[in-house]
């Protein structure tokens, strides 16, 4: 009797499936039922958004703490520094993370490095599931809607399915430019893949990035030698990638300090938070581009108006000192790079809800909340910018017949991977790269 229930159930399930997942899994039923043997899948890498990945510290004797309790670490090995707890914190410790997270610019090397005496880590390096979200109303930013999609499918972590955290304090360079933490970083990435591709009989893999994640992979990517894209990368999937055409709500995180969404420490203050943000690579890698956003107003003040071209000028204004310098020498020529990677690749991105396409500090002061002024996007990226990727991006020779763009309405930035409209898209996509590999599928 369980034998046609479940023939029931599975062809039931076939039916509530769009169309290209219906296809392919009947054809896998098909395959498997008569005793075939099941093939593989393409490896996918998820390089997760800036809130996902996990941070550990370690103090060394040339830490010189605060006050008295930020030091009672020291010497006792490496701790969670930043992890899906961080909301639950004291004030007192969480002005000790405020401290231990801060990052200063090395005007000599031109790259940014922790504090002295401060030793950080990303922890879970390979995992699909060694991430998570560190904002607690939305635990389920972070993958997990698609992640299990995924192992539905017949993905499994540290066989075909892996993840690849990174130091969201820190931005990925154009080639050219130093990183000593993302030196280190895309050699792990590098390895990754290199392995995943030989467990699964050398398929390539598929890197698949959101938001900040799907920056980073594109930097990856654009940084890997092009006879090694050729043969390691299957595909490139961005969905919403915080690109280097920028974004006006970055204005608002830096003058402002960062949303919830981004940064969560309930116990901690607005301005504190802000302190620390402010010394992140992060907060100056995504401002507007001038490519991009031209001479439109995005600050307005009575005295004086911001666009894209007079972003320097703002820091200044804000008194952000210590992101003015890094932003003039080493963000900038992020702004102006639009190579393409050349491998295939697929642009998602959201429109249809409203997003801060213009700030207004009418008295100039940037310690208060601004009143904005709102147009097209997915609530955190402007719909200029994304459009502009697939311009200035996807349809440079060579690129344009490996481009392809996927647009989601109405549903905002933060869920285009958790929205079952959305995962769908995806999930037709990974089908479709998957296509000519036989696979089994458990219902």
């Amino acid at each position: 009797m369980a034998a046609p229930i479940l023939g029931f159930l599975s062809a039931l399930l076939l039916l509530l499936l769009p169309a290209p997942l219906r296809d392919h899994f009947s054809s896998v039923h098909r395959q498997t039922a008569g005793g075939g043997t099941a093939g593989g899948l393409h490896p996918i890498v998820l390089v997760p958004g800036v809130t996902c990945p996990d941070l550990e510290a370690r103090l060394t004797e040339a830490y010189e703490p605060s006050t008295p309790r930020c030091g009672r670490m020291r010497g006792k090995g490496w701790f969670g520094l930043w992890t899906n707890r961080t909301w639950a914190l004291d004030a007192e410790t969480a002005a000790c993370l405020e401290e231990q997270m801060r990052l200063v610019y090395d005007p000599a090397l031109g790259d940014f490095r922790n504090l002295p005496g401060v030793a950080t880590r990303v922890p879970n390096f390979g995992s699909a599931r060694g991430f998570s979200s560190k904002y607690a109303p939305h635990p389920e930013y972070c993958f997990g809607a698609l992640r299990s999609t995924l192992e539905r499918f017949g993905y499994r972590d540290g066989e075909t399915l892996f993840g690849a955290p990174y130091d969201f304090r820190y931005a990925p360079p154009v080639p050219g430019q130093t990183s000593r933490v993302y030196s280190r970083y895309f050699s792990r990435v590098t390895r990754l893949i290199e392995d995943a591709t030989k467990k699964n009989q050398s398929r390539a893999a598929i890197v698949f990035g959101h938001s900040y994640g799907a920056m980073v992979a594109l930097e990856f990517v654009r940084n890997s030698p092009s006879p090694w894209r050729n043969k390691f990368i299957k595909h490139l999937f961005m969905v919403a990638p915080t690109w280097s055409g920028g974004y006006v709500r970055a204005i608002r995180s830096v003058v402002s300090g960062p949303p919830a969404d981004m940064v969560y420490v309930p116990s901690a203050s607005a301005v504190s938070v802000r302190s620390m943000w402010r010394t992140f690579e992060t907060a100056i890698v995504n401002l507007p581009c001038p490519a991009v956003f031209g001479r439109r107003p995005l600050v307005v003040t009575r005295s004086k108006n911001y666009s894209a071209y007079d972003i320097a000028d703002l820091l200044l204004a804000i008194s952000c000192a210590n992101g003015d310098k890094p932003f003039r020498e080493r963000e900038l020529a992020k702004m102006g790079y639009f190579k393409a990677p050349m491998v295939p690749m697929t642009h998602m991105y959201g429109v249809g809800v409203p997003t801060e396409e213009q700030l207004v500090y009418w008295e100039g002061d940037f310690d208060m909340p601004p009143e904005m002024v709102y147009g097209d996007g997915d609530g955190t990226i402007n719909v200029i910018a994304m459009l502009a990727f697939q311009e200035k991006v996807g349809k440079q020779p060579g690129q344009k017949e490996l481009f392809k763009s996927i647009r989601v309405a109405k549903v905002p930035h933060s869920e285009l991977i958790i929205n079952q409209r959305a995962v769908k898209k995806i999930m037709n996509e990974i089908v479709e790269l998957n296509r000519l590999v036989e696979m089994h599928f458990s219902y």
